[in-house]
């Protein structure tokens, strides 16, 4: 059992979030009971997620996305109103951690996404934030692309998208995970063979062919499952919580 602020304190010191401008504010969002007991992680806040918690009765959920993203409608309706009421209703706390969960080194997204592929990681690159968050890397033995497409698509389960940047094989990847498909130029001025993102857009298919650097769109959330459930591990084994990851999840 850990006391609720206790946890956001040791959270917001792990995690470094004062290092982060971000798009919503990271740590504790909605503010829950005294004492967490139970820890529920995923993704992001849904209500499948929320229901999931109720039904298992946790006292905090921990995620990736959570909610007061700037620039969305502030006003307490329509769907934004049934999760907050969930959450209050409840007594759950809602933590979320959205830049420095991709950040961080051995917890983040980025972190347990190369390890999980067997990409050697060898530091990271420069993404325009105040901290990086794109990474880079190399695998053990060069694969070609349809290689390492497929070991994606086995590790992930999902099918990535790839576009070929010429006839070279893969061996120096660089990855970020969740949209950030806008960063390839500046995986491409590494000289790695591949950049692996969760999403693609448009110009992203003209960016890998012109620049001769092989690109995969492996999905937001399946390149992003891995961050929030392994800070809810590391968080159940320090602080003695029951902890249980619930993936709900989605084709984006």
């Amino acid at each position: 059992m850990i006391e609720r602020d206790a946890l956001r304190d040791y959270l917001a010191e792990l995690l470094a979030v004062e290092s982060f401008p971000d798009y919503a504010p990271n740590g504790l969002q909605v503010e829950g009971g005294d004492a967490v007991r139970r820890l529920l992680t995923g993704v992001t806040a849904s209500r499948a997620l929320l229901d999931a918690a109720v039904a298992w009765r946790a006292d905090a959920v921990l995620v990736h996305h959570g909610y007061f993203w700037k620039g969305e409608d502030p006003r307490l309706v329509g769907m934004k109103a049934r999760r907050l009421a969930m959450l209050l209703g409840h007594g759950i706390s809602l933590f979320a951690y959205h830049l420095p969960l991709d950040a961080h080194s051995v917890y983040g997204n980025n972190a347990r996404l190369g390890e999980l592929l067997g990409i050697r990681a060898e530091g990271t690159f420069d993404t325009g934030t105040p901290l990086p968050l794109g990474w880079h890397g190399r695998l053990p033995e060069p694969l070609a692309l349809e290689d390492f497409r497929q070991r994606v698509a086995d590790v992930l389960g999902r099918e990535p998208v790839a576009v070929a940047g010429g006839d070279h094989p893969v061996h120096a990847v660089a990855w970020c995970t969740g949209a950030a498909q806008g960063f390839i130029d500046r995986a491409a001025d590494l000289g790695v063979d591949a950049y692996l993102s969760g999403e693609i857009s448009e110009p992203t298919v003209h960016v890998a062919r012109e620049r001769g650097i092989h690109f995969l769109a492996a999905g937001h959330h399946a390149t992003e499952r891995y961050g929030a459930r392994a800070l809810g591990e590391h968080l159940a084994k320090r602080f003695g919580l029951e902890h249980r990851f619930v993936d709900v999840d989605s084709p984006a």
